[in-house]
């Protein structure tokens, strides 16, 4: 299974310039190699992007992405890695999305297909990421 970021699904549904075509390549060649999921995390940021839950359920069901629960240990593990930020210095006071996703798939040993690397490179290094470096 591969878990989509948020960014990704963003691209293709807004027509990014730059990174559409990218992300769209990328789900084809990952949906042949096995499921695509999101979590809730996930879905609440990509709601943004619709004016109707049908709206965004549609695109789910057409992308072929289903959505997954995030187990327990992955939301204790987005704890301490969010303490282990904030003990480093880290500017933002509340639980990042960043590393619900990234607990997730440490714990559920999901790979990452994302744009955005920096925390889930610095906090959960035994993560593979795939992205466009």
């Amino acid at each position: 299974m591969v878990l989509v970021d948020t960014n990704v699904l963003l691209d293709v549904v807004g027509d990014d310039p730059t990174w559409a075509d990218w992300s769209q390549r990328q789900l084809d060649a990952w949906s042949l190699r096995g499921r695509l999921v999101i979590n809730p995390i996930i879905y609440a940021e990509l709601s943004m992007a619709f004016a109707r839950i049908e709206e965004l359920e549609a695109v789910l069901k057409d992308g072929g992405l289903n959505v997954e629960p995030i187990p327990h240990a992955a939301l204790f593990l987005a704890g301490k890695a969010f303490l282990k930020y904030r003990q480093r210095k880290g500017a933002k006071t509340n639980v990042l999305p960043d590393f619900l996703i990234g607990a997730h798939a440490a714990v559920a040993g999901l790979t990452i297909l994302t744009r955005d690397v920096g925390r889930y490179r610095s906090y959960f290094p035994s993560v593979t990421l795939v992205t466009p470096e």
